[in-house]
């Protein structure tokens, strides 16, 4: 239904009042303790605040001019206009800002104008320097946006069809009817690698007429516009440019903005109220909603408007069987974090997103982007541990024996060139190890097994062993973007080795020495599992402490993302503002915060593919999950003679028994029941 009789500031103004009040008239709204603004500034986290929905790979938001690597920053008011998709905090050159309108004749210094900025889970909205105000909100497929101009003689949008963040291979726009145009990019996925082909179609609410510019931009007037405002709707396909042609236009207009909003509003609150906390600051706890938020950004369901095919790398079509297809990766950091929290928290979509996973083995799997994406994507190494440990919470995943031999094939494929890469490899060999063994692949399993223990022990003694002082340097011997201390603790799994090389009160005593001489990283994925290991060491005690200070405190930060900083930063890394996080620490599409919400909990998968939690004392008081299919499980996680935050806790219990270690296994947890530190 298209919105016919609104002024254009009263319009945007009323749909704000609206979000707001709806919002807060639920009790204790878990969307006012986002900040969607957290991250966002300068290279201090690389977030955005767009209006998107959980697991949409539209995500409406300003760029920036000059842009930062996700489009978006908020120190910088000049935009280039408002464009559809990104990723969430990725680094290199990002990816997406397809299909850029600019509410202006010419496009030249627009500036947002930011004390009226309003961002919400869902819901982007502003008013721009040339009187223009813009909101927008979106589903996972369509962008809804509304441009109010101040007279309707500037009612004027210029369209850049080869906006993108990369590279753009080819790229197109044409008019198709008074209401309608079409059009398609294919871009360079981050860091260019790989393709990834959008097609789209560009609606408004009233007619318009269609010219091109100078620059190549396209120009849209509105010679018969009534109003003072033009309402946008981009429909995305998810690489079928047929699915395009059999829409119905008056479908795309059959729910307001309004209905539109709301629904965004409470598939986030779903999720959000999976976790209840209690306790901590209100800053503590809008940081920890604001984590949670941006662990669902992705990946994206993909599956045709039908739901019946989906485009696989390999450039085919795909029926769809039995599950939904999700794309868009970036497992080299999120497997260590993100997905197992989905796998917690969100199991109603688990089993298809690992379904999706293991259909890359089958349809053409590489470590980074394909050249045959159909959204965004980053890179998918560590797939394996990923699939066992979903696999070893429970999950379904129906192809998991299909994708094996694509398993086989990507470890024997693994680059053995530098330390880092070794450690790597051992893991997933290690992995696929136990990925055979549960498969009762005997033979297979001691197989891999051995061969990531060979890899292990060819490269950990000569390299990680005996400390000195090259370890503090980054990148030296060639390691990808860590110190010789930091990726020493690189393959936790082989834990029980380095402890048999090295001693386990001398290894217990030198990971003191790592954090007691600020040598950890919290800027960066390789080492943000290394304050989980005391517990193993004998020392659960210090875990808590450590974690807490890395998630509330002011700490010396002595590295970067890529390098030693010239004079290291002193401060949080985790702040309630714009510089959100610690300068060049990408949020990382999730990474970050999924680490953040498990050190907030009180639990952190120490091996991905084991699927066992190391517990150590929550930040918050009482923390209560919600689990299982249909959420319905509780976990109540509390805290019992607490007197200091960093008070160690001397035992924890399940269900009123003593636990023997500090650890439990996720199919215990996800039975429910309640765990409880006793200090």
């Amino acid at each position: 239904m298209k919105i016919k009789a609104f002024q254009a500031l009263a319009f945007a103004i009323l749909i704000a009042m609206s979000f707001g009040t709806t919002a807060k008239a639920q009790q204790n709204s878990l969307l006012d303790k986002v900040n969607l603004y957290m991250g966002t500034a300068d290279d201090y986290g690389q977030m955005t605040p767009g209006a998107t929905v959980p697991y949409g790979q539209i995500q409406v938001c300003p760029d920036s001019k000059p842009r930062q690597h996700p489009g978006y920053d908020y120190e910088v008011p000049t935009i280039s206009g408002f464009s559809i998709n990104r990723l969430s905090g990725v680094g290199g050159s990002g990816c997406g800002g397809n299909v850029s309108l600019m509410p202006d004749a010419t496009g030249d210094n627009v500036q947002l104008l930011k004390h009226t900025e309003v961002a919400k889970p869902g819901y982007y909205s502003v008013g721009l320097s040339n009187g223009v105000w813009f909101t927008a909100t979106a589903d996972r497929r369509m962008a809804v946006e509304i441009f109010s101009f101040p007279s309707k003689e500037k009612a004027v949008l210029l369209l850049n069809p080869r906006s993108a963040f990369d590279k753009v291979f080819g790229a197109s726009f044409e008019q198709k009817t008074e209401t309608m145009g079409q059009g398609f990019a294919e871009c360079a996925n981050t860091c260019g690698r790989g393709h990834y082909l959008l097609h789209y179609r560009l609606y408004t609410s009233t007619p318009f007429v269609l010219d091109t510019i100078a620059d190549g931009r396209k120009r849209l007037t509105f010679p018969t516009l009534s109003a003072r405002f033009v309402e946008v709707r981009i429909v995305v396909s998810t690489g079928f440019a047929d699915e395009l042609d059999k829409m119905n236009e008056k479908a795309v207009w059959r729910t307001d903005i309004y209905d539109i909003m709301e629904r965004a509003k409470r598939q986030w609150e779903r999720l959000l109220s999976t976790v209840e906390v209690e306790g901590g600051t209100a800053d503590q706890q809008t940081i920890f909603y604001t984590s949670l938020y941006r662990t669902f950004h992705s990946p994206f369901q993909v599956t045709d408007r039908n739901m019946t095919r989906y485009l696989g790398t390999d450039n085919q079509v795909h029926e769809a069987k039995g599950f939904q297809y999700y794309s868009s990766w970036s497992l080299w950091d999120t497997y260590r974090t993100k997905f197992p929290l989905i796998t917690l928290l969100d199991e109603a979509h688990s089993s298809d997103i690992m379904q999706s996973l293991a259909q890359l083995y089958i349809t053409g799997k590489k470590d980074w982007s394909t050249n045959y994406e159909c959204v965004p994507t980053v890179r998918t190494e560590h797939a394996i541990a990923t699939l066992l440990d979903a696999y070893r919470q429970g999950i379904s995943i129906p192809s998991l024996l299909d994708a094996y031999p694509g398993m086989v094939a990507e470890v024997e494929r693994l680059s053995l060139k530098s330390p880092d890469q070794c450690l790597e490899a051992s893991g997933d060999f290690w992995a696929l190890g136990q990925l055979a063994k549960e498969q009762g692949r005997t033979a297979d399993a001691n197989k891999w097994t051995r061969r990531g223990e060979e890899i292990f022990d060819s490269i950990w003694p000569k390299e990680f062993k005996d400390i000195d002082e090259t370890y503090t340097k980054m990148k030296g011997n060639g390691l990808y973007q860590g110190t010789r201390w930091q990726y020493r603790w690189g393959a936790p799994m082989y834990l029980p080795r380095m402890i048999e090389l090295v001693g386990k009160k001398e290894l217990g005593e030198q990971l003191k020495t790592f954090f007691d001489k600020e040598l950890y990283n919290q800027g960066n994925e390789p080492d943000i599992h290394v304050p989980f290991l005391f517990g193993r060491l004998g020392m659960p005690q210090l875990t808590g402490g450590i974690v807490r200070s890395l998630a509330t405190e002011s700490i010396t930060h002595r590295y970067g993302g890529n390098d030693a900083y010239p004079t290291p930063f002193v401060g949080c890394a985790f702040v309630n503002q714009p510089r959100g996080y610690c300068f060049e620490m990408d949020e990382d599409d999730g990474a970050m915060s999924a680490w953040y919400v498990f050190a907030s909990i009180g639990m952190y998968p120490l091996v991905v593919g084991e699927a066992v939690y190391e517990l150590f004392p929550p930040l918050f008081d009482k923390v209560t999950l919600h689990i299982g299919k249909d959420n319905k499980t509780d976990v109540i996680i509390k805290t019992e003679g607490r007197t200091s935050p960093k008070q160690p806790a001397k035992r924890v219990t399940w269900n009123g028994k003593p636990l023997p270690t500090f650890q439990i296994p996720v199919k215990e947890l996800k039975k429910g029941g309640e765990l409880v530190f006793k200090f």
